[in-house]
């Protein structure tokens, strides 16, 4: 189910993470890490460098548009960055099923 039909449906997000980073984005941006002009033109970006699609990875170019705005801001490093996603994708493969997956805060 693409973004469109989930919204359809009556679903705004599809999974929990599409739901934190919309969070995450919104709360930047109030806390003026960025605009929203240019929350807007990083994702226009994305959107466009991805091509045509159903708007099934819409979400997936959301993430990467607040990825590529917060280190262009220097709000993370591309290391640190890079680290967090490691860290955070070994806990998502080890976790059990049905349980929480969580890091621990460094």
């Amino acid at each position: 189910m693409n973004p469109l039909e989930a919204a359809a449906a009556g679903a705004v997000f599809e999974e929990p993470w599409q739901a934190q980073a919309f969070a995450l984005a919104v709360q930047l941006h109030r806390q003026g890490a960025f605009t929203w002009t240019e929350w807007a033109r990083a994702l226009a970006a994305e959107i466009t460098a991805a091509g045509p699609d159903d708007g099934a990875a819409y979400y997936q170019r959301w993430l990467a548009a607040l990825e590529g705005l917060v280190a262009a801001k220097g709000l993370v490093g591309a290391a640190e960055l890079a680290a967090r996603k490691t860290a955070w994708d070994e806990a998502y493969r080890t976790t059990p099923h049905g349980r929480p997956v969580g890091l621990s805060r460094k």
